[in-house]
């Protein structure tokens, strides 16, 4: 049986990292500070500036990834996550920064990762990049029109090109990590 997410309130910027030893084509990153996914979770709706019902967004939005990954088949032994509890204008502000700066793979190359289903449009819509990779969400309902041996491919090489440039980032990559497993 696995774990539950320490409960914590506040929003906030959050990452997600590979760290383990079972999934080939992210094993190059399992020993870097190169996150897999980036994200966010605001207390407020930028659209309309009205508060968002829930006490714990950060909280639930890791908890929404960590079901995301086990239904897509992938180990959540071997994922990790950072949070950090931030307001909403510098949550906006870092997410912008890791994306822009990492290129997760999940942002960029095998996107739909983090989307969350709006109803019964989204349902019918076709499956996503990280979905036609990592089958098995139950809210996935549309059919296939990315050919996953394409993504693999491209996935690869862009894991290949993070690796490449990991010293040429502009921040520096600390040897002790804290991260909390998603398990």
């Amino acid at each position: 049986m696995t774990h539950e997410i320490p409960r914590f309130e506040g929003s906030g910027l959050y990452a997600l990292y590979y760290r383990g030893a079972s999934v080939d084509l992210y094993l190059p990153l399992a020993t870097l500070q190169i996150p897999v996914y980036a994200g966010q979770a605001l207390s407020s709706n930028s659209a309309t500036g009205e508060r968002v019902r829930e006490r714990f967004p950060l909280h639930g939005r890791l908890k929404h990834h960590r079901t995301s990954i086990m239904e897509g088949g992938l180990p959540i032994s071997e994922f990790r996550f950072r949070a950090l509890l931030l307001p909403d204008v510098h949550a906006d502000l870092g997410e912008n920064g890791l994306r822009v700066g990492y290129q997760p793979l999940w942002n960029s190359k095998l996107k739909g990762f983090g989307s969350k289903e709006q109803g019964a449009t989204t349902r019918q819509s076709k499956k996503s990049k990280w979905d036609t990779v990592h089958d098995g969400r139950r809210r996935t309902h549309g059919g296939v029109v990315h050919d996953a041996s394409a993504l693999l491919v491209q996935a690869k090489a862009h894991i290949e090109r993070q690796v490449n440039d990991y010293n040429a980032l502009p921040w520096p990559h600390p040897a002790d990590e804290v991260l909390l497993d998603l398990d």
